[in-house]
């Protein structure tokens, strides 16, 4: 009788997850912090994950009569961001899920931001459609020669119709900017070790306990200060997510054909090749060809689009 009537005060809601350690994960329900455990195996569409549920995940949590929570489902995600496993190659791993706008951080040195590792990861946002806007942050510590460098990269972007940021947490430039951008939705912030991702979340959420980190002397690729991706709340209705420091940045389950799709530029150009499935390598009247060889198209991008088309474990350094 006793376990019948346990079985009827259980309680199923509807949970946002703010946090995981890989046993126990933090969700939000009804305002308050639950930290709950997982019922069984949950996996992504066939993929080997080494997180079946992410920050920002919506989840079906069984709650009992002591107040202990269980997850049972993983809501249909309306996007992610996903790489490999570093240490798995086999496995990938889900940084974060039901993203609004993911925010790039970018630096020219102390950490150097390849343009590699930033197509790598555009390419990754636009294959889920996750709008992303590249911040080329720390301005103020910047030289006259690394700001035309930087300017130079961003010019770029800018012309493919990435949106773009030029911030400072030390002069508060660009800030007012990234808080209109986040009035609403959830937003991911990410980049390499070091790239001030922390700091600068605590200063637009107004939460200065986020631990930053330093840079770290061997590599110069900055102290993981972000174990998991976490979620902090800005208001009732903004979610900021943190993110790990990522060194590099594999792919996961791309298409050799498909990938140049994830290019605007060269999507944009697709219909003036001669082939509908050109994969803009030695083809015959290729438009993405004629562009790159008449300046159009940027080298550095179309770099990256072999590198990640030849390359066979899809494995990258960012050194």
């Amino acid at each position: 009788m006793a376990n019948i009537e346990r079985y009827y005060l259980r309680q199923v809601k509807k949970g946002l997850v703010f946090k995981t350690t890989g046993k126990s994960y933090d969700v939000l329900i009804d305002g308050k912090i639950v930290v709950c455990s997982l019922r069984g195996k949950i996996r992504l569409q066939g993929l080997r994950t080494t997180n079946p549920i992410a920050a920002g995940d919506y989840v079906d949590v069984e709650m009992d009569s002591d107040g202990n929570g269980s997850i049972n489902r993983i809501h249909d995600r309306t996007n992610y961001i996903i790489r490999k496993s570093v240490n798995l190659s086999k496995e990938a791993q889900i940084i974060a899920a039901n993203i609004t706008r993911a925010f790039l951080l970018i630096t020219i040195d102390r950490p150097q931001t390849t343009p590699g590792f930033i197509d790598r990861f555009l390419v990754t946002a636009e294959a889920y459609r996750i709008p992303v806007t590249l911040i080329f942050h720390k301005w103020d510590i910047y030289t006259d020669e690394e700001k035309e460098k930087a300017i130079d990269l961003a010019s770029i972007y800018k012309g493919i119709g990435y949106e773009l940021l030029f911030t400072s947490i030390e002069t508060g430039q660009g800030l007012d900017e990234l808080k209109k951008l986040i009035e609403t939705g959830t937003f991911l912030f990410s980049g390499h070790s070091g790239v001030g991702k922390s700091s600068l979340v605590g200063k637009i959420s107004n939460n200065e306990d986020i631990r930053i980190g330093d840079i770290s002397d061997w590599s110069g690729k900055g102290q993981h200060t972000t174990t998991f991706a976490e979620i902090f709340p800005l208001s009732d209705t903004s979610f900021l997510i943190d993110t790990p420091g990522i060194k590099g940045f594999g792919l996961v389950n791309f298409e050799e054909e498909l990938l140049g799709n994830y290019f605007p530029e060269f999507l944009e150009l697709l219909p003036a090749c001669k082939f509908n499935n050109c994969k803009h390598i030695n083809e015959p009247k290729c438009a993405v060809l004629e562009a790159l060889s008449e300046g159009e198209i940027a080298e550095s991008r179309y770099m990256s689009y072999r590198s990640m088309l030849e390359s066979e474990t899809e494995k990258y350094r960012s050194s």
